[in-house]
C-alpha cells in the first residue's frame, strides 16, 4: 500500500518510481508545525458563534456536546492516523481511496471533492473576514476580499515552515481570544466550580439527554478540520511519529478549549441570551471583563484570515499530489526551486476562492461543505477497512489500529449525515 512518491515508511520514493518532476516537497515540519497547523484550521472562527447556538440548544449542559462530538471525531481521526503512516502523501484521501480501490476514477474524485470542500471552505470563511475587516475599513466588500485573498495567497506561496510558522502565529493569537475568556472567568472561579453539578443531567432526563444528542451533531462540525493534516504529511520530517501525534494532540487540545469556553459561556451569560446573541463570545468577554466588544471582534478577524491560508496551504497540497499520483496535468506537481513550496497549486486554490468568494452565494454551499466532508469521513473509514481485509500480513511501521476503529468511525459518520439531511 505505498504511493508512487513516498513509502509507508515516509523515507523516500524507489528510485523506479521517482518524480520526474524534480525537486520535490521538503520534509521540514515538525510536530510543532504540525499542531499548530492542525489547531488553526480546526479552531476557527465558528465557535465565536457555536456556542451560542450549543447554549440555545441543550443549556448548561452544552459543554458535555462538545467531549462528546471530540469522542465520535477521534474514531476517525485514528482511521486518519493509520492510513497516514502508511501513506504519508499529500493528496492523501485520494491515495487511500486508490490503494483500497485500485480504482483511478474513484481516487480522482475523492482528491477532487476535498479540493471542492474546502475551496468552497476557504471561500465562505473569506466572506466572514471581509464583513469583520468592514467595520474597520470604510472599503466596499470585493476589494477587501480581493485584497484578502491576495496577500493571504502570497503567504500560502512561501516555503511550508514559512507560510505555516505564520498560520500558526496567528492560531496562538486565535487561542488567545478563547483564554482571554478563560482568565476573565478565573478571576472569579467561584461559579465555575461550585455550579458543576449543573453540568451533568439526570441520569432519566431524557429531554436533557436529547438536548446533548442535537447539540454534539452541531458540534461535531466545529471539529471538522483536524483531518488536514494528513495533507502535510508528506512534509512532515517523521510522518509515523508526528502525525498521528499531531492529529491526537489537536483533538484534545480543541475539545479541552471548547469545552471550557463554553462552560465558562453558560456561566457568565444565561443560556437564552447567549443563543439570541449574533456574537455570543464577544457578550461573554464584555460581560467578563467591561472591555468594548471590538477587542474580540478583532481576534476573530484573525482566525478568519488564519483560516483562509491554511485552506490555501492544504488545497495546494492536495491539488499538487493529484498531479504527481496522474488524476491532474503534471505541470501541477512541481515546486518552486527556491522554497519548495507548489507555487503553481497553490494558485489554483487561491483563484477558486478568489472566484467562489467573489461570485457565487455560499450560505447553502456551505452547509454541504460539512456533509460533503462527512461523506469524505465515511470513505476514508471504507478504505481503511478493505486495506485490512485485503492485507495477508500487518503493515510494518505503520500505526496500526482495531477493525473496530473505522467501523465506529464508518458508523458515526453516516449517521450524522442520516441526521443532518433528516433535520
Amino acid at each position: 500500500m505505498t504511493d508512487a512518491r513516498t513509502d509507508a515508511s515516509g523515507q523516500g520514493p524507489p528510485a523506479e518510481n521517482a518524480r520526474p518532476h524534480p525537486p520535490q516537497l521538503i520534509r521540514s515540519l515538525t510536530l510543532t508545525h504540525a499542531v499548530l497547523y492542525g489547531l488553526g484550521v480546526t479552531i476557527g472562527a465558528g465557535i465565536y458563534v457555536l456556542v451560542g447556538a450549543a447554549a440555545g440548544r441543550s443549556g448548561m449542559h452544552a459543554p458535555l456536546a462538545f467531549v462528546a462530538a471530540a469522542i465520535v471525531m477521534g474514531m476517525t481521526a485514528a482511521s486518519f492516523a493509520e492510513l497516514g503512516t502508511r501513506m504519508p502523501v499529500a493528496a492523501s484521501e485520494a491515495a487511500y481511496i486508490q490503494a483500497a480501490f485500485n480504482r483511478k476514477w474513484l481516487s480522482g474524485a475523492v482528491g477532487l471533492l476535498v479540493v471542492g470542500a474546502a475551496a468552497i471552505s476557504g471561500a465562505t470563511i473569506t466572506v466572514g473576514s471581509a464583513g469583520y475587516l468592514g467595520v474597520f475599513i470604510p472599503l466596499p466588500a470585493p476589494w477587501i476580499i480581493t485584497a484578502v485573498v491576495l496577500t493571504m495567497g502570497a503567504i500560502a506561496c512561501l516555503s511550508a515552515v514559512q507560510s505555516i510558522s505564520f498560520a500558526g502565529l496567528m492560531t496562538v493569537v486565535e487561542i488567545g481570544g478563547l483564554l482571554l475568556i478563560v482568565a476573565a472567568a478565573l478571576f472569579d472561579s467561584g461559579p465555575l466550580v461550585s455550579r458543576l453539578p449543573e453540568l451533568w443531567p439526570a441520569i432519566d432526563d431524557r429531554s436533557a439527554w436529547s438536548g446533548v444528542a442535537q447539540t454534539t451533531l452541531l458540534a461535531v462540525f466545529a471539529f471538522i478540520g483536524f483531518e488536514h493534516l494528513v495533507n502535510i504529511s508528506e512534509e512532515m520530517r517523521n510522518p509515523r511519529h508526528t502525525l498521528p501525534w499531531a492529529l491526537f494532540i489537536t483533538l484534545a487540545v480543541t475539545a479541552l478549549l471548547y469545552a471550557v469556553v463554553a462552560w465558562i459561556a453558560v456561566i457568565a451569560v444565561p443560556p437564552a441570551e447567549l443563543a439570541r446573541s449574533p456574537a455570543p463570545l464577544a457578550l461573554v468577554f464584555q460581560r467578563l471583563t467591561g472591555l468594548p466588544l471590538e477587542v474580540l471582534s478583532a481576534i476573530a478577524i484573525v482566525a478568519t484570515v488564519n483560516g483562509i491560508i491554511v485552506h490555501m496551504i492544504m488545497i495546494g497540497r492536495v491539488v499538487y499530489g493529484l498531479a504527481g499520483q496522474g488524476n491532474l496535468p503534471a505541470f501541477l506537481a512541481t515546486v518552486n526551486r527556491r522554497n519548495g513550496a507548489p507555487v503553481i497549486a497553490t494558485s489554483i486554490g487561491i483563484a477558486a476562492i478568489l472566484i467562489l468568494a467573489l461570485g457565487v452565494p455560499l450560505t447553502g454551499l456551505a452547509e454541504w461543505t460539512s456533509r460533503l466532508t462527512l461523506g469524505i469521513f465515511a470513505f476514508v473509514n471504507v478504505a481503511l477497512i478493505r486495506i485490512k481485509v485485503m492485507e495477508k500480513t500487518p503493515a510494518s511501521g505503520a500505526l496500526l489500529v482495531p477493525m473496530w476503529v473505522p467501523a465506529a468511525g464508518l458508523a458515526t459518520s453516516t449517521l450524522l449525515i442520516l441526521v443532518d439531511l433528516h433535520a
